[in-house]
């Protein structure tokens, strides 16, 4: 018998006709200029850029589809009488203009929020400041292996809502969620994670006390009966298990816990009432470093109810780093040249950092988030023989670092320089054999480049051209 989406049907018959308002054309958003017009709403596109900065091809689609639409800075003045909004991740719920609409009545959501509404099936959610995607991307493979159909998105993977049709109850549907997403969300994961939470996005959040609420979306509106696993070792994330209403499963690296999934010299164990069953050791995996053992003992735990171990630590075995995360580019004259471009904050740094033994030219620098970089001075001054700078934040990080030398009593040779292609050419001058070059930049990539994709790929473009 044919499976039936009830909640969907409903959605796609209440909207027929209506004011429906897609702010933001962002990669979430797009697929639903085609989803909306096939069910006959009466769409209104809003983006704050100008027609000139948005590809042709949507605009001929807006055209085609003979949706109002509205540009520009100021284009929200004109968010009035809607009945649905979808707005992009980046346009927060705090937005005056969003607030009105919704106390006039209008449904303020998300593509993924409206999704996880809908879902047929069980959804797992992976958020946190670091390791989001690895450990959604592991999520992901190990219920695969053990031979679920699954659907990956959120920051990872394609929008899913439009997909909603092809789902069935057995399914599972695995999320990559940021802040940006979670915030103002009423709607939590069946299963969800928080990796660890740090200073990020404070450029764009009201404080750092906002973004740790939105985090929080992810566990608040569980039932007793789902998962939320913690990372024990972050103070931050141990504290929500005071306001989960669900079953808490926690992770650690530092601490040998009486219940939950650890990393206990290079051993990951799972601890069941002090019993610590080994699992997996981790020089049989391909990822290297303590945040990525964290990570897989993170995606045993989120999995563990649905899989047999077994066939967890297969898929762990076999997984390979995810693109722009400590990825060997290449060795050239025996050095090795990694991309960690996808580390845009310093405690994703320091953890690259901490993943090597080896001496270590570090290429560092980008868009500034407004962090605090005095972190990370000090496991540079100590694992670090060549230090690059580039970007926005060269003078943030050089004072911070110049300040643990001068408190040390030691030396270290730092470098700025104007582009990535400086950059490379130096690190390739200064590297001996032996030694680690590491594209880490502890930054945003937005002063430069279009993101941290784009940034790696131009890094990677340039070592494969020495």
């Amino acid at each position: 018998m044919k499976f039936i989406n009830e909640k969907l049907e409903e959605f796609n018959e209440y909207i027929k006709f209506r004011k429906v308002a897609i702010i933001g054309l962002g990669v979430s958003n797009i697929p639903l200029l085609d989803y909306l017009y096939e069910k006959k709403a009466n769409v209104t596109v809003f983006d704050e850029r100008n027609i000139d900065d948005i590809s042709k091809e949507i605009m001929d689609k807006i055209t085609l589809y003979n949706f109002t639409f509205h540009l520009g800075e100021n284009c929200l003045e004109n968010l009035k009488g809607f009945n649905v909004i979808f707005r992009s991740p980046s346009c927060l719920p705090t937005r005056l203009e969003l607030q009105e609409e919704a106390n006039r009545g209008a449904i303020v959501t998300t593509e993924i929020e409206m999704l996880m509404q809908m879902a047929p099936c069980k959804v797992i959610g992976v958020t946190g400041s670091d390791g989001k995607t690895t450990t959604t991307s592991l999520i992901n493979a190990i219920l695969q292996r053990a031979g679920y159909n699954t659907y990956l998105g959120g920051n990872i993977g394609t929008p899913l809502f439009t997909r909603l049709s092809e789902m069935k109850p057995d399914d599972i549907i695995v999320l990559e969620l940021s802040s940006f997403q979670l915030m103002g969300m009423e709607i939590s994961p069946n299963i969800s994670v928080i990796t660890n939470i740090t200073p990020n996005h404070l450029n764009i959040h009201k404080d750092y006390n906002e973004y740790i609420e939105a985090k929080k979306n992810i566990f608040k509106y569980q039932k007793e009966d789902e998962i939320v696993v913690l990372n024990y070792d972050n103070e931050i994330t141990r504290n929500c298990a005071k306001e989960a209403n669900s079953k808490v499963i926690f992770f650690s690296s530092k601490e040998k816990l009486d219940n939950g999934f650890i990393v206990d010299e290079g051993i990951i164990k799972e601890c069941e009432d002090k019993v610590r069953k080994h699992i997996l050791n981790t020089k049989d995996v391909i990822l290297r470093g303590t945040h990525n053992y964290e990570n897989i003992a993170t995606a045993i735990a989120a999995t563990s109810t649905l899989v047999d171990l077994d066939v967890a630590v297969d898929a762990v075995k076999d997984f390979k780093p995810v693109e722009h995360r400590l990825e060997l580019v290449k060795e050239i004259d025996g050095v090795k040249w990694y991309n960690d471009s996808v580390s845009s904050s310093p405690t994703r740094t320091i953890a690259g950092l901490n993943s090597f033994d080896e001496e270590i030219i570090l290429i560092a620098g980008g868009y500034d988030k407004n962090l605090d970089y005095t972190p990370i001075a000090k496991p540079i001054v100590d694992k670090v023989k060549g230090l690059i700078l580039l970007g926005q934040t060269s003078d943030k990080i050089f004072n911070a670092v110049k300040q643990e030398l001068e408190d040390e009593h030691k030396d270290l040779d730092i470098y700025v320089c104007d582009s990535l292609e400086q950059t490379v050419l130096l690190a390739k001058k200064i590297a001996k054999p032996g030694q680690i070059v590491l594209f880490s930049p502890a930054s945003a990539s937005f002063d430069m480049f279009k993101n941290f994709a784009d940034r790696g790929n131009k890094f990677k473009k340039l070592v494969n051209a020495l």
